[in-house]
């Protein structure tokens, strides 16, 4: 077995892997007890996204995927910080 079809194989499991973190967070999401609960949820699903779109550029070579990923990145962190400050204020803008 060649190193490229390794690392092949490695990434094709990590996507797996990845999948299955994507699937509980999701059950998180929807079962959550309390709202920080599906805050945090969300938060774990857009960086298993992340992770997801990364993976899917490195097995097809193509660069494309990496700039989605940083756009889900930045909007990620931002709906996690708007989400968070209205559960603590009750209020977003101030």
């Amino acid at each position: 077995m060649t190193p490229q079809a390794l690392v092949g194989w490695a990434i094709v499991g990590t996507m797996h892997v990845t999948a299955f973190a994507m699937l509980l967070a999701l059950y998180r999401l929807l079962r959550g007890p309390s709202v920080p609960d599906r805050i945090l949820a969300l938060d774990t699903l857009s960086v298993a996204a992340i992770a997801q779109l990364i993976l899917l550029g490195m097995h097809l070579n193509t660069a494309i995927y990496f700039e989605a990923a940083l756009i889900i990145a930045m909007l990620g962190f931002v709906s996690t910080v708007v989400l968070s400050k209205y559960v603590l204020r009750r209020d977003i803008v101030e």
